[in-house]
């Protein structure tokens, strides 16, 4: 960027990952204006009122994308191949379209098949940041402060692209990273996409029993530390899963063998297995929490 901000950045969907980043560019001054693409009408008046956008559109249209320097998409992944038919033949010639979704290879996928003529200004990107909560009044400054961002280079690209979206993403505060499609799809299905399954899989186990409800009226921290993301919005989770399902499958077998591993050592009473089992899973994690 050499310090010049951006005239335009044109954000598809205004919610936290989105209105987070351009946010902090425009309090940067990276961005001279924004302008919001989302389907609710009363998700953009609150995204004005907060002057995350500066303009809103509740459709991709000519005139949305119209001087765009960078056409942001943060929909849900399943989103991608209608909004980028719908993009295609009204970009400008010189806009570059980066991504921020959790899976790589499907947004690729979708850019080369219904962006082909503007392939190489697509660069697919991840921030590895976020919460449960969703929507325009998510939008927060700092979210991206020493998180990481990954970049999944396609190989027909731009080097000025992939130097654009790096330097935008720095200036937010996040570290860069770059590594393959399907490493990062393998990566994001073992550390974030098989947490959610799992996460939703207990509440429902507690909330199908006959007794879930009386469960649930003595539940305290525990439940809440473990189920904490279950709450998280389900269209973008069940997108996230279904564009990811070859990962998760293999991940679910290998965690269907783990509890198989612990209903042993309860039928056998070993507790002795049981101990070591609990110990180097706490080993492991306690050493990650030095590392993060």
């Amino acid at each position: 960027m050499n310090g010049v901000p951006l005239n335009q950045i044109t954000l598809i969907g205004v919610g936290l990952i989105g209105g987070s980043f351009v946010l902090d560019l425009k309090r940067r001054g990276k961005v001279r204006r924004v302008v919001g693409v989302d389907l609710n009408r009363d998700n953009l008046d609150r995204a004005l009122e907060r002057r995350v956008i500066d303009e809103a559109f509740d459709r991709i249209c000519r005139e949305s994308v119209a001087g765009a320097d960078l056409v942001l998409i943060a929909t849900p992944v399943s989103t991608l191949p209608a909004i980028c038919t719908a993009l295609s033949g009204i970009l400008d010639k010189e806009t570059w379209v980066s991504d921020v979704g959790s899976t790589k290879q499907s947004a690729i996928a979708a850019f080369q098949v219904y962006l082909p003529a503007h392939f190489s200004r697509c660069v697919a990107a991840h921030p590895i940041a976020g919460s449960d909560r969703s929507g325009a009044l998510a939008a927060q400054f700092g979210l991206y402060e020493g998180k990481k961002l990954v970049i999944c280079p396609h190989g027909a690209e731009c080097s000025d692209g992939l130097k654009l979206i790096e330097s935008l993403w720095q200036a937010v505060g996040a570290d860069i990273f770059y590594m393959s499609a399907q490493e990062h799809d393998a990566v994001f299905a073992a550390v974030s996409h098989m947490p959610h399954l799992l996460a939703y899989a207990y509440v429902h186990q507690i909330a199908d029993h006959e007794d879930g409800q009386k469960y649930l009226a003595f539940a305290a921290s525990g439940f809440r530390d473990f189920s904490r993301i279950a709450s998280s919005h389900p269209d973008i989770w069940t997108d996230i899963c279904m564009a990811n399902k070859h990962s998760l499958l293999q991940l679910i077998e290998g965690q269907q063998a783990q509890l198989q591993n612990l209903k042993t050592m309860l039928e056998n009473g070993d507790g002795k297995a049981m101990h070591r089992y609990f110990f180097k899973a706490k080993q492991t994690r306690d050493d990650w929490l030095d590392q993060v």
